[in-house]
């Protein structure tokens, strides 16, 4: 199995899943989406998480971003952890989880690292652009819980780089000054760039957001 790295696409699919049969490109159509796996049903971590999803879901939605998780386990079992997760999150799960019982997908995304565990994923995120190259990878492992505000605030940034010729920089929010991109002299930034260009060094250049 290849490993997936940032520009590739992403490997299509058609699989089961809590709310039926899912294709993945189908389903992205035109959106963004994220991908994101689960060592297994009825985990805490993942119950903690995939609660926290459903809680986002509006916050993705703004971005045009769908949401599709996996777990190892069918549809069937998936069908009763989602009561689980929304009594004890206090929620309603209101995106499909894929059922990888076959682990074809797991395979398929490398998200089974033997020295972890031989038969449960580890905690795989993948951003995938409307163009289906996948923009962003992040792998936690099973003990350590996602931080949705940080996918939430990476994606802000993927968007915006997308469209722009601007960099974000560390610790950076939605809203707040950018980088200029390195592939362009000063001079046109400044012309790009309406609102302002503060030269720090001449490699580093800062811009207000030009979305604001």
């Amino acid at each position: 199995m290849a490993t997936i790295r940032l520009g590739d696409k992403a490997p299509n699919f058609t699989a089961d899943s809590s709310l039926g049969s899912i294709n993945l490109y189908d389903y992205l159509g035109e959106s963004w989406g994220i991908l994101f796996s689960h060592p297994a049903d009825f985990t805490p971590v993942c119950t903690t998480e995939l609660g926290t999803a459903a809680k986002f879901k509006n916050e993705f939605d703004k971005r045009n971003v769908k949401m599709l998780a996996l777990s190892v386990d069918g549809a069937a079992s998936h069908a009763e952890w989602i009561k689980d997760i929304n009594e004890v999150q206090n929620t309603e799960v209101n995106f499909p989880i894929i059922a990888d019982e076959d682990r074809k997908v797991s395979d398929l995304y490398d998200m089974i690292h033997p020295n972890a565990d031989s038969t449960l994923t580890v905690r795989s995120v993948f951003i995938i652009a409307p163009d289906k190259t996948v923009k962003l990878t992040l792998t936690y492992p099973a003990s350590t819980g996602r931080n949705f505000h940080e996918l939430l605030r990476v994606i802000d940034s993927l968007q915006l780089t997308a469209y722009h010729k601007v960099a974000t920089p560390a610790n950076w929010e939605d809203g707040q000054d950018v980088v200029v991109s390195p592939s362009i002299s000063t001079a046109d930034a400044k012309e790009i760039f309406t609102k302002g260009v503060e030269e720090i060094k001449p490699y580093l250049r800062m811009t207000p957001d030009p979305t604001k």
